[in-house]
């Protein structure tokens, strides 16, 4: 049986979360149909501009995410700091981009006077709406709700677009974060769909790529892709405001992972690893694994086996899946 979501969701235990939602059948609902002849391509570009439009209203950050033909992976941070600044008027402005909203909240922004009994009620949808701006199933719902929507009236038909739950799994340390960030956006090279990074569409690499061409100084953070959560250099503490590595080190990383990953660039692994992965102390094979098979070998939590130990502690779990998996492949060896 699942897991209740709330069980499996602890922003002291980590803010990341990759999260994965497939069509129902796996059909190529966002893809070409192979028996009508349809395209249904364009539907990437619907995911792809709701991720990143979301991003920009709710308290979560998009760090990676790659569209593909029957599913797509998104890796979310969620800055819980950042709604709990925002002002009672800018938790109402957020919440009125995806909503009507309620008959209070609109006479607060229309500057109508309000008596005691209609603040206090107006401050109760407040807190509510403050924690659903920052909650990634409140995030995915909307997508999703919007996606299928727009599909079935496309369609002119209804039901189900995608599978009941979307998948999730809490990222929990500076090596698993960066491996799974590697798998999100090498999805169409191992899929067959693109031979480099920056040729992958509806991916964050190809848009981080493309930003950082164009940019003189592209580890700057005011240089690089704004609807994506950027990359803060190669801080001291552990998960600090921004990814924690450079975006050039990042972007070597997922050239070199990919083309060794490439079926008809098989070979041995070269000696000479880049600045990320010397960093992080991981095996180069435990590394190449992981870039292909990141969801088969976990289930809920990733990352190093002390940090699942002291996840497993927070979230009063006596046991989890995949923490022989973790030490096997987290290992410095």
């Amino acid at each position: 049986m699942p897991k209740a979501r709330k069980t499996l969701v602890s922003l002291d235990t980590t803010p990341y979360y990759h999260c994965v939602s497939r069509c129902v059948r796996r059909a190529f609902l966002c893809g070409d149909d192979p028996v009508s002849g349809k395209s249904y391509g364009h539907r990437r570009q619907w995911i792809e501009g709701k991720i990143l439009s979301l991003g920009q209203i709710f308290a979560i950050d998009v760090a990676a995410y790659a569209i593909m033909h029957n599913h797509y992976h998104v890796l979310l941070h969620v800055d819980k700091q950042r709604s709990e600044d925002w002002s009672i008027r800018e938790v109402i402005e957020h919440w009125h981009q995806l909503f009507k909203g309620h008959l209070l909240s609109q006479q607060y922004i229309d500057g109508e006077s309000m008596g005691r009994a209609e603040l206090n009620s107006l401050n109760e949808l407040v807190v509510l709406w403050r924690k659903r701006l920052a909650d990634i199933s409140w995030f995915m719902r909307v997508l999703n709700e919007g996606v299928a929507r727009e599909a079935n009236q496309e369609d002119h038909c209804t039901g189900r677009f995608w599978e009941g739950r979307f998948k999730s799994q809490a990222i929990l340390d500076e090596s698993a974060l960066a491996a799974c960030m590697a798998y999100i956006d090498l999805n169409p090279i191992r899929a067959g769909l693109a031979k480099t990074p920056e040729a992958s569409m509806h991916t964050s690499i190809k848009k981080r790529i493309k930003r950082a061409i164009n940019s003189q100084a592209p580890n700057r953070v005011t240089q690089q892709a704004s609807t994506l959560m950027p990359f803060a250099g190669n801080p001291r503490e552990d998960f600090p405001e921004g990814l924690p590595f450079r975006l050039t080190d990042y972007i070597e990383l997922v050239d070199w992972t990919g083309r060794i990953i490439r079926e008809d660039k098989k070979g041995a692994i070269p000696e000479n690893l880049p600045p990320v992965l010397a960093r992080l102390g991981m095996e180069a094979e435990n590394w190449v694994y992981l870039a292909q098979h990141f969801e088969n070998p976990f289930n809920s939590l990733v990352g190093s086996a002390i940090s699942m130990r002291r996840a497993c502690t927070q979230l009063k779990q006596h046991w989890v899946q995949g923490i022989s998996q973790c030490e096997r492949l987290f290992s410095s060896g």
